[in-house]
């Protein structure tokens, strides 16, 4: 069976607001072949956003010269828990509403200072006017909308905490964060605000040679006849699914690239990854609704 893939890129996103290499930095690993065919990885790493986003550009464009297709997995929430946008008063498809609305609002300059804090907060302002369901800041952040610790149980009990994909994912021994929390161990709400700007962004350039799993190409089975015409398509990943063990010497951020890289590089080999794409059994109408216009879902949860 051919593969759908030539290359697979994979970044592992900070919202660090200082240039920072090595731990809780900007990871980018790359599986890709050899002259003999040979999967191989390597692994880049830079000290700020703006540097991976020109890397991401760079990587891709070198293989779209070649005439490859690549596969580019990014490890921050595509999406927010149905009924988010809505709760913004945003108007269109909820997805795309969302990601106008947070490029509209963040600033994220060359030197990694940024303002995400201050972004959540006003998002919990026009969403309940109270403290959640954004939750988590440093003290000196800390203000009327945004509070340092989670709510008590209860408050925005009708705003979901997690998006169906999360719950999949946490049927098992992982369990992880809800986009709500700003701050703290694993929280992946600032990441989020820092990186779905830039995926637009890598987006736009790429136009109609690029396409996002699943908003822009339906939660299905993709085959060769999906991905032919493009020389990307962009994805939500969840690096800690694939168990990375770093080798002697590595960062855990590096091995998680170079890892899941790897795995999914693997997966195309062996035919697996086309089913990826596609919804699991059993999935009705309305989640399948909610997943590509609204939430979103992590490849291979």
């Amino acid at each position: 069976m051919a593969r759908l893939f030539d290359a697979v890129i994979i970044a592992d996103w900070t919202a660090a607001e200082t240039k920072k290499l090595g731990d809780q930095s900007v990871w980018i690993g790359v599986a890709k072949r050899d002259v003999r065919f040979r999967l191989y990885t390597e692994t880049h790493n830079v000290a700020t956003r703006a540097e991976g986003e020109a890397l991401l550009n760079k990587l891709i464009s070198e293989h779209r010269k070649r005439g490859d297709r690549v596969l580019v997995g990014l490890d921050f929430n595509f999406g927010y828990p149905v009924g988010t946008a809505a709760r913004l008063k945003l108007d269109g498809t909820p997805w795309s509403a969302m990601w106008k609305f947070i490029a509209a609002n963040v600033v994220d300059k060359a030197d990694n200072t940024n303002n995400r804090y201050q972004v959540a907060a006003k998002m919990n302002r026009l969403m309940t006017d109270e403290a959640w369901p954004f939750w988590g800041a440093p003290a000196k952040q800390a203000q009327r909308w945004l509070t340092t610790t989670k709510p008590p149980a209860g408050a925005g009990a009708d705003i979901p905490e997690f998006r169906a994909t999360e719950d999949a994912a946490r049927k098992g021994k992982l369990q992880p964060k809800s986009v709500w929390q700003m701050h703290g161990a694993g929280a992946v709400g600032g990441q989020t605000l820092t990186g779905v700007p830039m995926v637009r962004r890598l987006l736009e350039a790429l136009g109609p040679s690029g396409a996002v799993w699943p908003f822009g190409t339906g939660w299905r089975t993709l085959d060769a006849a999906d991905v032919e015409p493009l020389s990307a398509v962009v994805v939500e990943v969840w690096p800690s699914m694939f168990n990375a063990k770093p080798e002697p010497g590595e960062y855990k951020d590096q091995a998680q690239v170079r890892v899941t890289a790897e795995a999914l590089a693997k997966m195309d080999d062996a035919g697996d990854l086309a089913k990826a794409f596609g919804p699991p059994k059993g999935a009705d109408e309305a989640l399948i609704a909610k997943v590509e216009q609204e939430e979103g879902w992590i490849l291979g949860a």
